[in-house]
């Protein structure tokens, strides 16, 4: 049995500076500054942290108290966490892409004192309710362009509070390791808001201790070294972007990459070509669209031998390489020299030696594609109220459909009587900020009810579905709508698709098409759109997408076959409360909002409002 990770009873920013003073000119940190990669060391990563964390205190941040950050992944996100956590103090992350009036909501419930914003546009969004903000003392903006005529008092730059820290620490040379020293590992060091797709976020509070015990997993499942790299792109607000940017980067002193930007993710995977890469279903769900556009693209003898490769390879895809036959290996070797090495070098993950997918339900096809082109991915499980991975696969034992089995120092169980999935251990969080009522409901006798039910299946947990999201028909069968609307994503045409089926006589959907492979479907098949809304309604893309539902149906029960869809004219989109930061959907907005479509469905007329 190989060893557990021998991880030092210490906080994040303690490990920060011990990696400063044993490994000072050791790369930690990479970030891509005009089209160059610019590398950061252990010891000007914590001398930064330091100063932003004294320019706080300076600002009157005391420990305790909480600044929050706007911003997207950069260098300045984790030296503003950490320079926080130097002085006891408790970072809270918010979404970037979330609207003023999701922002003013997290910063005020949050009582967050500073907020650290990236640039002029999430600026704006604070100042525009910046009187529903009364604790709010100060705004640090990292790239101030564009304030220059702004006259708000409370702003200040990233650049300046660094400046006022530097010179108070020259002032007071011995003031920071005592409050260094005095940390531990109880104190709450970060507030992950929940993605809110029932309700208000919930900000999770979670302790070094948590953090500690997430990192020790994580190592230990993921096989972390000091050699490790990865790409930091998914928001850091996010607790599954914190596991592999903050807690186990700090605890093995590997490596963390920065892009220029989530919509550049595959041009950055490219260069940076990390070793370790964590991608949420939708990102993968847009490499394996952009594989597909590629292919249909290159026509012909290319795609007749691509397709020709996939065949071939896919019935030992979850074969570990060490037991697959001296057949299998000599054909994997030739379609991996002909199509998939290409193919892997298209979306930069040649070099990947562990790849993961995690934080929502993926299709079963898309991570089956993945394992055939010969990229090492598996699936991992976890919560914001985990503090990150729970149970995890490992490449020679794959389960298809399931998540794997409990990292080390997690323990769970299956609720005999309603199917929960319950953890306990001390990667459970401390609670729910301003919120004991949430917090007693989700933790009870000691236990997290994670609020998924979940199975056994080879020894590895496989998650069903929410608990709240499981539908019963009229017929009173039990559906899974995760199951199904995975199934029918699984088609690079489908990007989202929401099962009807509650108390329902059959399952409808509504489906919303991909644009881009859509899109590139119908220009090599000479049909003229304009719009998403002209691509969705043309009446070939209806026939399309009817074959790729009828696909669908032949891998599902009868009972779960969608009898009827509707195609959605626009995009789903956050700002209209369609989706979540995280692009979780939320289910009773969108039957809000589309009743009229959805009783059509049954050949009803929709009820008429009070």
């Amino acid at each position: 049995m190989t060893p557990l990770p021998d991880l030092p009873l210490l906080t994040l920013p303690q490990m920060l500076r011990e990696h400063a003073r044993r490994t000072p000119d050791r790369v930690a940190l990479l970030q891509k500054d005009f089209g160059i990669w610019q590398p950061v060391t252990f010891a000007d990563y914590y001398a930064r942290a330091r100063r932003f964390g004294l320019g706080l205190h300076v600002l009157g941040l005391a420990r305790g108290g909480h600044v929050a950050v706007l911003s997207e992944n950069r260098i300045e996100w984790v030296v503003a966490q950490l320079g926080a956590g130097l002085i006891g103090a408790v970072t809270v992350g918010v979404y970037p892409t979330s609207p003023a009036s999701e922002v003013a909501y997290v910063i005020g419930h949050s009582d967050a004192e500073i907020v650290v914003c990236e640039d002029q546009e999430q600026t704006d969004k604070v100042l525009e309710r910046i009187g529903e903000l009364p604790k709010l003392k100060r705004i640090i903006v990292i790239d101030p362009k564009g304030l220059r005529h702004y006259t708000s008092e409370l702003l200040s730059s990233f650049a300046e509070v660094e400046a006022t820290g530097a010179a108070f620490e020259a002032d007071h040379p011995g003031f920071l390791d005592p409050l260094l020293d005095a940390q531990e590992l109880t104190d709450i060091g970060l507030m992950v808001y929940t993605s809110g797709s029932t309700g208000k976020p919930k900000g999770a509070m979670l302790s070094y201790r948590n953090m500690r015990a997430q990192a020790l997993g994580t190592i230990d499942r993921l096989g972390i070294t000091r050699e490790t790299a990865s790409l930091s792109y998914l928001p850091l607000c996010h607790v599954a972007e914190q596991m592999l940017t903050t807690m186990a980067p700090l605890y093995a002193g590997s490596r963390v990459c920065f892009g220029e930007s989530i919509r550049t993710v595959q041009e950055d995977l490219r260069e940076a070509a990390p070793s370790l890469f964590l991608g949420v279903p939708r990102i993968w769900e847009k490499l394996h669209s952009a594989i597909q556009i590629k292919m249909i693209e290159a026509g012909g003898v290319r795609r007749s031998l691509y397709e020709h490769a996939l065949k071939r390879c896919e019935p030992f895809a979850e074969k570990p390489a060490a037991e697959r036959s001296l057949r299998e290996r000599i054909l994997f070797a030739a379609c991996y020299a002909l199509v998939f090495r290409a193919l892997q070098n298209f979306i930069g993950l040649r070099r990947a030696r562990l790849t993961l997918t995690g934080a929502a339900p993926i299709p079963p096809s898309i991570v089956r594609f993945f394992r055939t082109i010969g990229v090492p991915l598996v699936e991992v499980y976890g919560l914001t109220e985990t503090t990150g991975m729970v149970t995890g696969q490992r490449l020679e034992h794959l389960v298809p459909g399931a998540v794997g089995e409990p990292v080390c120092n997690a323990e769970v169980r299956i609720d005999p009587a309603t199917g929960e999935l319950l953890v306990r251990g001390d990667m459970v969080f401390e609670g729910y900020y301003k919120n004991e009522e949430a917090t007693r409901a989700c933790i009870r006798g000691g236990w997290l009810h994670t609020g998924d039910v979940a199975a056994l299946e080879a020894g590895q947990i496989k998650i069903v579905d929410r608990l709240k999201d499981i539908m019963i028909t009229a017929g009173g069968k039990n559906l899974s709508p995760s199951e199904i609307e995975n199934t029918v994503k699984g088609s690079p045409f489908v990007k989202e698709c929401i099962v009807i089926a509650d108390g329902r006589k059959y399952v409808a959907a509504l489906i919303q098409i991909d644009p881009d492979t859509v899109g590139k479907w119908a220009e090599e098949n000479r049909i003229a759109f304009t719009n998403f809304k002209s691509l969705a309604e043309n009446p070939r893309v209806r026939e399309l997408i009817e074959e790729e539902v009828e696909k669908a149906n032949g891998q599902l029960a009868q009972v779960a076959q969608i009898k009827r869809f509707h195609l959605l004219t626009k995009e789903l989109d956050h700002d209209d409360d369609e989706v979540t930061a995280t692009m979780k959907v939320r289910r009773a907005n969108i039957y809000r909002r589309y009743a009229a479509e959805i009783e059509a469905l049954y050949g009803r007329a929709p009820p008429v409002a009070a």
